[in-house]
């Protein structure tokens, strides 16, 4: 176990955890509602600090980020736990899992009815030998994705400390439901931030993921951008029946025109039948491109379409004269048609996004 940075104890050995907006209140030798931070005798514990359940190398598409490094590969690392608990959860077998500690000397006493729910085997990577591993990989940087990594706050901190020490880049694959305080703990160490948007409505999130207060996450994004300086990109996942409604996705298509910009890629991508959604039909091609080309008439410059075989909104095009300028097949990058590293070689426009030999990088 590892002494959580972000909580507050308050009356009769109870703690608030402050890492993520559900801001758990949780009992003396109790969990929060992530399965992950523990109250240990008034004293907030991480259960999952350096506990990897999830290791391997993969392309940066992979998150989808499109305008971060096209084509550079990244250590990709999870753990265990989430603090939502989506129906459709391509990860559930991590996101609802929690840390088997036993062998470890770190199981906490009555730790059998304390964790509760499925036990995921882990092993223990520490951030020095984290960021050893992705200098050997030969990766361009660390990807924390899987599960939610807001839960692993005070052991990303560190690793990504250590990794930009050594010039290795940082990404965040996550849902946005962090604090603020939170947030700028990672800050100065995060370069790239992948949020998922899950609609635009308190009934979408709350049908999705139990939650009411999904303004806090666009908060979170807007903070990312303009105090971090973090490079943002946003995807929405749309499931038939739950989200699709194009009243609600056309209010978020302008808010991310309006406070993000329009420069802003938004990956709009299909739903499979999964988890506890086996029942519901993928997402029709059709109502995907109905929504891309709302994207587009409403000033998005980088709209994607993800989990569509061989599309066309797959590959990115010049806000300027149209060009295509990156192409892309199943997700995975083909080639870069960018001169100068960052533009387009028929009308000059600066594309977007961070590139490699753009600006003398």
């Amino acid at each position: 176990m590892h002494h959580a940075s972000l909580y507050t104890k308050v009356e009769n050995d109870r703690v608030v955890c402050r890492v993520c907006r559900r801001r758990c209140h949780i009992p003396p030798g109790e969990l929060g509602y992530c399965g992950t931070r523990l109250n240990k005798g008034g004293k907030l514990m991480s259960l999952t600090y350096s506990r990897v359940s999830t290791m391997m190398v993969s392309p940066i598409e992979r998150k989808p980020m499109y305008h971060f490094y096209p084509g550079s590969i990244w250590l990709s690392v999870g753990s265990v736990g989430c603090n939502f608990r989506c129906p459709g959860c391509q990860n559930w077998e991590i996101a609802c899992a929690t840390a088997d500690l036993k062998g470890d000397g770190f199981f906490p006493e009555g730790g059998e009815r304390v964790m509760g729910g499925p036990k995921r085997e882990t092993e223990q990577v520490s951030p020095e030998l984290l960021v050893e591993i992705a200098k050997r990989e030969g990766a361009f940087g660390i990807s924390f994705t899987y599960n939610e990594p807001t839960l692993w706050v005070e052991y990303a901190e560190r690793s990504m400390a250590e990794a930009k020490g050594v010039g290795l880049y940082t990404n965040w694959v996550t849902n946005g439901y962090i604090t603020i305080e939170a947030l700028d703990m990672i800050g100065p160490y995060l370069d790239s931030f992948r949020v998922d948007i899950k609609g635009f409505s308190e009934r979408a999130y709350r049908e999705i993921a139990g939650i009411f207060d999904y303004r806090g996450i666009l908060e979170v994004v807007l903070r990312a951008k303009e105090k971090w300086g973090m490079h943002v990109e946003l995807v929405t996942n749309v499931i038939p029946g739950v989200n699709d409604d194009i009243d609600e996705l056309k209010a978020l298509a302008r808010w991310i025109v309006k406070e993000m910009g329009p420069d802003t890629p938004w990956h709009i991508t299909r739903f499979f039948p999964h988890y506890k959604l086996l029942d519901t039909p993928e997402t029709p091609a059709d109502l995907l491109e109905n929504i891309y080309k709302m994207a587009v008439d409403e000033g998005l410059h980088y709209p994607y379409l993800g989990n569509v075989s061989h599309h066309m909104g797959e590959n990115t095009y010049c806000p300027g004269c149209g060009e295509t300028v990156i192409r892309r097949r199943e997700g995975a990058f083909e080639e870069s048609c960018l001169v100068g590293g960052d533009r387009c070689p028929e009308c000059d426009t600066v594309i977007f996004g961070r590139f490699p030999q753009a600006r003398g990088e």
